[in-house]
């Protein structure tokens, strides 16, 4: 463990230092980030602006800003932590530099899911706690409801992790991967909002089909303390679950890798 959080701490060191020396690039990301900011709130706040509404879903305006909050903050870890790594994966099958990867003395799916970051994205976080905040100080808010969320939230990156893993480990079969890629972040806006919003067969599409429910739903309800037993119950199982999966799917991907030169 002590050598990973090393190496970890090496990558975050060699990608800042690369990234920073470009503040343009950091002023746009920036505008981006309160551009993606913008067209969440203004979704919201189009379903509040009808006539007569109070709420959505039986969710009010607070509750519902609490999901945005959790999605900003998730586009943030995707931008960030994610999407840099994975989009990787079929860049170097492609050219055979994964053989590099599975030749070095440390765990190849750990180095893969770690190597590079996008710190120019890191405000989308900030905007997402922003959010967060704003919207917990209109609510009665407990403790208890909070370390929920947070234990949720941390199943909720989980989940996130592994859907894009499996989702990237499929190149060492089809190379090109960039569609399926964006079929999830299109089916991930949908979190943007609480899923109780939607019609009966969506929910239960974003809830066992895609399990978008549990990445910004199921927090928001821990902190509200809405959460039932149940659901609070599966959003971790489903993280292990997917853990499994996930990782038994690359141990087969690096098995029926046969290098771009072979």
């Amino acid at each position: 463990m002590r050598r990973h959080l090393r190496l970890m701490r090496i990558f975050i060191g060699a990608t800042v230092s690369a990234q920073l020396e470009y503040r343009a690039n950091f002023l746009g990301a920036v505008l981006a980030s309160l551009g993606e900011a913008g067209v969440a709130l203004l979704g919201i706040s189009l379903l509040f602006s009808q006539p007569g509404v109070q709420g959505v879903g039986g969710w009010t305006y607070r509750e519902a800003l609490l999901v945005t909050g959790f999605f900003m903050l998730t586009e943030g870890f995707i931008s960030v932590f994610v999407q840099p790594n994975m989009s990787k994966i079929a860049e170097t099958i492609r050219t055979g530099n994964m053989d590099f990867t599975l030749l070095k003395p440390v765990d190849a799916q750990f180095n893969v899911s770690t190597r590079h970051l996008n710190v120019l994205r890191f405000p989308d976080i900030l905007i997402g706690l922003g959010l967060l905040l704003y919207a917990s100080a209109g609510l009665t808010v407990t403790v208890g409801g909070v370390l929920t969320a947070a234990v949720l939230y941390l199943s909720a990156l989980v989940i996130v992790y592994c859907i894009w893993l499996g989702l990237s480990t499929t190149a060492f079969w089809f190379v090109k991967t960039q569609n399926v890629s964006e079929l999830f972040n299109g089916v991930f806006g949908a979190a943007r909002f609480p899923v109780s919003a939607f019609p009966v067969p969506v929910r239960f599409v974003l809830t066992f089909v895609v399990p978008v429910a549990f990445i910004t739903t199921v927090p928001a309800q821990a902190v509200t303390g809405q959460i039932s037993a149940p659901m609070a119950l599966a959003s971790p199982l489903v993280a292990l679950v997917l853990c499994l999966l996930t990782r038994l799917l690359w141990r087969k991907a690096v098995a029926s890798y046969t290098s771009a030169s072979s």
